[in-house]
């Protein structure tokens, strides 16, 4: 029986201990994202607010980290600088066992939220590097899929442990996800470190990234995709129980049909969108963002809690579906519209758009919500046509965005 090409993931071949290196550390962050304030609030004598003020400032403080580090991996290559992030990061985890005060937990967190920023600026210039033209959707979609169910299996594997509730479970569930960074750490070091040639592509530095009208409208776009990417963490959840008076468990669902969705559909999906025009691809993913935002808002008009509940999860899944279809598109755009010799600047700058957004989300949506659904609903839809329009124009100007799917 023949396979579909749509159904073919890219072959891992040599790459596989990057690979493994990408799900290891993503079962450790899927273990303690969700546990992260109850651990502080168990462990240390801080109280609520302190622990968000130190968390919010270690996350402001970061920002300008991911930039920073542009100049580096374009000099030395990703790999040393991607090994450098998963040791801080490891680092920064390790600090939470002794540390019990603000400041500490501030720096702590900023060690973190740091190594998080420096990982993903150099992880598209790896992934660029080790993928052939026209395989890139692909890898991009692989490694998608394997994080989602790396966060997913660490979240499970989190709430068997919360479920004990002990000081020593939430120690443990630290010191794993220290030893998760570690051990990314020594496999990368069989990756190769493809670093540029020297050359009149490198010229101009910052000046030339900042200076190119055309990369900052694809990193317009990112900020308004970003921004519907953290109303998964943030929004969604507290909208359908809080609001809505959903049973807790629907948070839980809609956390699970993402993250099943994007496991093992986006390889499928990346597949069946071969030789589409990318630009029209991330207009589809917005129009399934607002779909799913529109959903959201229809579901606080239906009286009865089964269909609200199963209008939720519709929403969702139109979300999901969004997140699918632009997210390996966005990072290929954005990887190949960057010269070689300057890729590692330009991704930093595109990442940048997605700390920005990190940081501004939790404050705009968790507003947006207090004043009601339609507030928070018609905003992100607002976003959704916003980042549409983005993706249009950039279709226009950006050859990788007017390039096919799979094209190279």
């Amino acid at each position: 029986m023949t396979i579909p090409d749509y159904a073919v993931r890219p072959s891992i071949g040599r790459h596989g201990r990057f690979v493994a290196a990408i799900v290891i550390e993503s079962i450790g962050t899927g273990v303690f994202v969700p546990v992260s304030m109850l651990y502080f609030l168990a462990t240390t004598p801080l109280t609520l607010l302190q622990v968000g003020a130190a968390l919010t400032t270690a996350g402001l403080l970061a920002l300008p980290v991911g930039p920073l580090v542009g100049g580096l991996v374009d000099r030395y290559g990703a790999k040393p600088v991607l090994q450098a992030a998963n040791l801080v990061q490891a680092l920064g985890f390790a600090g939470y066992l002794v540390g019990g005060q603000t400041w500490q937990i501030a720096m702590c967190a900023w060690l973190n939220s740091a190594g998080r920023a420096v990982f993903f600026s150099c992880y598209g210039v790896t992934v660029t590097a080790l993928a052939a033209p026209g395989q890139r959707e692909r890898w991009f979609g692989l490694l998608g899929s394997v994080r989602n169910l790396g966060y997913a299996l660490g979240g499970l594997l989190c709430a068997v442990a919360i479920s004990f509730g002990t000081h020593g479970v939430y120690t443990a569930i630290v010191v794993v996800n220290a030893l998760s960074y570690v051990a990314a750490f020594v496999l990368m070091r069989a990756v190769p470190n493809i670093r540029p040639e020297a050359g009149k592509d490198a010229a101009g530095g910052w000046g030339r990234v900042l200076g190119d009208r055309r990369y900052l409208s694809l990193v317009a776009h990112q900020l308004c995709f970003a921004m519907s990417l953290f109303a998964l963490n943030i929004a969604i959840p507290v909208y359908a129980v809080d609001v809505l008076g959903l049973p807790g468990w629907t948070a839980g669902a809609v956390f699970t049909l993402n993250a099943l969705m994007v496991g093992f559909g986006q390889g499928i999906v990346v597949g069946w969108l071969s030789g589409r025009i990318r630009s029209r691809v991330l207009v589809a993913g917005h129009a399934c963002f607002a779909a799913g935002y529109l959903l959201f808002l229809v579901a606080d008009r239906v009286t009865t809690l089964a269909l609200a509940v199963g209008v939720v999860l519709l929403g969702a899944g139109s979300y999901t579906f969004g997140e699918i279809l632009g997210g390996p598109i966005t990072s290929t755009v954005a990887a190949e519209s960057a010269p070689d010799a300057l890729r590692g600047r330009y991704l930093a700058l595109n990442q940048l758009a997605v700390t920005v957004a990190g940081a501004v989300a939790p404050a705009a949506l968790s507003g947006l919500l207090s004043i009601g659904p339609a507030a928070i609903w018609l905003t992100l839809i607002g976003v959704s046509v916003l980042g549409a329009t983005i993706a249009t124009a950039i279709g226009t100007v950006v050859p990788a965005a007017r390039s096919r799917v799979g094209g190279g």
